[in-house]
């Protein structure tokens, strides 16, 4: 026989809601605090939402992001992003890159003298570069993008509850929109207590976060429902610690194996995607969490209408069903 990793047994009789007024009272104050520290310390908007200079360089030398992004370091001018550019036109030896400079003590345009010293850092690596553009990204479109962040993680919020509440019943719905929630604010209170860099790839995050935490938690309603059908009788909370010990191995390995793979990313990975990686990272671990803590203890305050139109299905569960002290 094969041999086959488990993290857990193939059958588990854990309680997972043995302590649910302590883990549904520890998310609310997790949310509750993220928001408070979101607001009095902020976010640390990068050039994407403060505004900034954009400079398009041309070099005839092959582009290091790598010596580049050392070369402007020492200017201590704050955000900084170096992105290559690459298009079929170009010669073999025209070489673009963007590079996007925040605002410098509120003023909205980078002065002469600045651009004059970025310039300068950059002919240490390349001596040929020449700024063949300088723009500024000034507040409006900064603004514009929050609003469209803002409305853009809402409207996938909105369409998750109306897909949950279609499938399944409302109080499935609530309980799927809270999880999400509580993912969401409290990853941008732990970007906003670190100060880590939040910009637009965080907002991708953000989306990629609301999927990846909707899924798991389908995957438990899934199985709630054809408990609920199957084991008529059983108490709710019995029929939802089967549902969460029935899924649990699956939970585990797919969360495990994601983890693993964003833990190398935010490793080697580099700073360009450290911001975004490390989002996903602490969204998974709390979409985990908050697939049973949160939306499976909503739904357990809620109740959940039980469907007694099945005919011969199991009225009792289980025989000799037990749930041990569990996680």
């Amino acid at each position: 026989m094969a041999w086959r990793l488990k993290l857990v047994p193939e059958k588990t009789n854990w309680d997972f809601f043995q302590w649910q007024t302590l883990t549904f009272g520890i998310s609310v104050f997790a949310v509750v605090a993220s928001i408070v520290i979101t607001l009095v310390m902020g976010l640390n908007f990068g050039i994407d939402f403060k505004g900034g200079t954009t400079i398009r360089t041309e070099s005839g030398q092959p582009i290091d992001l790598g010596a580049y992004r050392t070369a402007l370091e020492g200017l201590k001018m704050g955000d900084v992003s170096i992105t290559e550019v690459f298009d079929p036109s170009f010669g073999p030896d025209k070489h673009v890159a963007m590079v996007r400079i925040q605002e410098q003590a509120g003023q909205q345009a980078l002065a002469p003298e600045d651009v004059q010293r970025v310039q300068t850092a950059l002919q240490t690596v390349a001596p040929d570069v020449k700024f063949a553009a300088v723009e500024t990204v000034g507040p409006k479109v900064s603004g514009e993008l929050i609003r469209s962040a803002v409305l853009s993680v809402l409207a996938a919020t909105v369409a998750i509850c109306i897909y949950v509440w279609l499938r399944f019943e409302w109080q499935f719905s609530i309980g799927a929109v809270a999880s999400l929630v509580h993912d969401v604010v409290v990853t941008i209170g732990i970007f906003a207590l670190f100060q880590i860099k939040f910009d637009l790839t965080t907002i991708a995050a953000l989306l990629t976060i609301l999927g990846y935490s909707i899924n798991d938690t389908v995957v438990v309603f899934d199985r709630l429902r054809e408990n609920l059908m199957k084991y008529k009788t059983m108490p709710l909370r019995d029929v939802m610690n089967l549902s969460v010990n029935e899924t649990l191995s699956r939970t585990l390995m797919t969360s495990l194996s994601t983890l693993i793979a964003l833990g190398s990313l935010l490793i080697f990975g580099g700073d360009v995607i450290r911001s975004f990686v490390f989002a996903i990272f602490i969204g998974i671990l709390l979409g985990t969490y908050s697939s049973i803590y949160v939306a499976k203890n909503v739904v357990l305050y809620l109740g959940v209408k039980r469907d007694w139109s099945k005919p011969g299905a199991d009225k009792g569960g289980p025989k000799g069903t037990r749930f041990a002290t569990g996680p």
